[in-house]
C-alpha cells in the first residue's frame, strides 16, 4: 500500500518544489491533477501525449527523488448539459486515460458526472429522495445518458489497461456504494470502479470502513480526507445545507469551467472538511487502512491512499504534516508499516 498526497493543495508551488515537499513528508508519491475542474498545473499533458521522450523525462523527476506518480486525477462533470463545460470535462477524462497509459499508470480518478434533469435542461440536476414519479422519470433519463458515456470510457480504459476510479461525491449520479455498483452492473464495466474518499461518506453519515468492505474489489483507489460534523449547526440545518454565498468577480474564487465558480462555504456550517486526524483519530484510520488492505490482498493490485487537504483553518504544509503523521500512525497500528 502506497501513501501519498493529491497535488491540488500544492499548485502554488512548481512541480519540483511540490515533489521536494513530499520527500520531506516521507510519503511515497503524488496523485497528479490532469484536468477537469482544475488545470493540470504539474502535468504537461499535451506534451506527454505527443512525445515518449517528454513522458520519460517527466517520470525521471519523480524517480530521482524516490517518488512515484500515484494516479492521475481529473475530477469534473463530463455529463454537464452546459456545452462550455461537459464536453471539455469529458475530453479531459479521455486524455487522462491516454496520459496515464503513456506514464505507465494504472489509475485515473474522476467523477461520474451529473446530467440535466431532461433533454432541455440548462443545469445539472441532482435527484435525491425521489418520492415523486417525475424524479424517477428524470433519473431514468440521466442513467441512460450516463450509461452511454461510461460504456465508451470503460472501453477506452480497457484498451489502455487503465482502471477508472469514480469518487463517490454528492451532486453526481454516482455518489454512494449502491449507485457505483448500479453503474458497473448496468453497463457490465470491467475497468470502472471506485475511489473511496472517506470524507463525503462521513458527512452523509455513512461508515467508510463498511463501504470499503461492501464494495470489495470495486475499490480501486482511496483518498484520506477527514470531516468534522458541527452538531449544534447540523441539528438545525442538517447536512444537506444550501446556505452558500455567491462570490463576486472582485473576490478570489475557483473557476469550474464555462461561467461557473465555486460558492463560499456557510459560516456556521453543519460540517467542515478538516485535516486527517481531527475528525477521526488514528484508530479509525487504522481500521480504514485494514479494510483497504483486505481489498488489496484479494485483488493483488496495489492500493494508493492519497491525502486530500481542504482544511481552511490550516496552511498546506501544516495540514499535510498532521495528516501524514496520522496516516503513518494508523498504518503502524494496522500492521502495514
Amino acid at each position: 500500500m502506497k501513501l501519498g498526497v493529491y497535488n491540488a493543495i500544492l499548485h502554488d508551488l512548481s512541480l519540483d518544489e511540490a515533489l521536494d515537499e513530499v520527500v520531506k513528508l516521507e510519503l511515497d508519491g503524488i496523485e497528479v491533477n490532469s484536468g477537469g475542474f482544475l488545470p493540470p498545473k504539474h502535468l504537461p499533458i499535451d506534451e506527454i501525449l505527443s512525445s515518449d521522450a517528454v513522458a520519460k523525462d517527466y517520470l525521471k523527476r519523480f524517480e530521482d527523488r524516490g517518488l512515484e506518480i500515484l494516479g492521475l486525477n481529473c475530477n469534473g462533470n463530463p455529463l454537464n448539459p452546459d456545452p462550455a463545460i461537459g464536453p471539455d470535462d469529458a475530453d479531459d477524462i479521455r486524455r487522462s486515460i491516454r496520459a496515464a497509459a503513456a506514464l505507465g499508470q494504472k489509475r485515473v480518478v474522476t467523477m461520474s458526472g451529473l446530467p440535466g434533469s431532461d433533454p432541455d435542461a440548462r443545469y445539472p440536476a441532482w435527484n435525491i429522495n425521489a418520492w415523486g414519479s417525475h424524479a424517477l422519470d428524470s433519473l431514468e433519463w440521466q442513467w441512460d445518458r450516463a450509461s452511454e458515456f461510461w460504456t465508451e470510457i470503460d472501453e477506452l480504459a480497457r484498451q489502455n489497461d487503465v482502471k477508472v476510479a469514480l469518487e463517490l461525491h454528492p451532486q453526481n449520479l454516482v455518489f454512494n456504494p449502491a449507485t457505483a455498483r448500479r453503474l458497473v452492473d448496468r453497463i457490465g464495466a470491467t475497468n470502472i470502479g471506485v475511489e473511496l474518499d472517506a470524507s463525503h461518506l462521513f458527512w452523509q453519515q455513512m461508515d467508510p470502513v463498511a463501504c470499503v468492505r461492501w464494495l470489495g474489489p470495486l475499490v480501486y483507489h482511496a483518498a484520506a480526507k477527514d470531516v468534522r460534523i458541527n452538531r449544534e449547526n447540523a441539528e438545525i440545518h442538517g447536512v444537506l445545507d444550501e446556505r452558500f454565498r455567491r462570490l463576486g468577480p472582485e473576490e478570489p474564487r475557483t473557476h469550474m469551467g464555462g461561467d461557473e465558480y465555486a460558492n463560499e462555504w456557510p459560516q456556521d456550517s453543519a460540517w467542515d472538511f478538516v485535516t486527517v486526524g481531527i475528525g477521526h483519530d488514528a484508530d479509525y484510520w487504522a481500521e480504514f487502512l485494514r479494510a483497504l488492505a483486505e481489498t488489496e490482498k484479494a485483488t493483488g493490485e496495489e492500493m494508493c491512499v492519497n491525502i486530500e487537504h481542504e482544511d481552511t483553518s490550516m496552511g498546506a504544509i501544516e495540514g499535510l504534516e498532521l495528516a501524514s503523521r496520522t496516516l503513518f500512525d494508523a498504518a503502524q497500528r494496522a500492521g502495514l508499516r
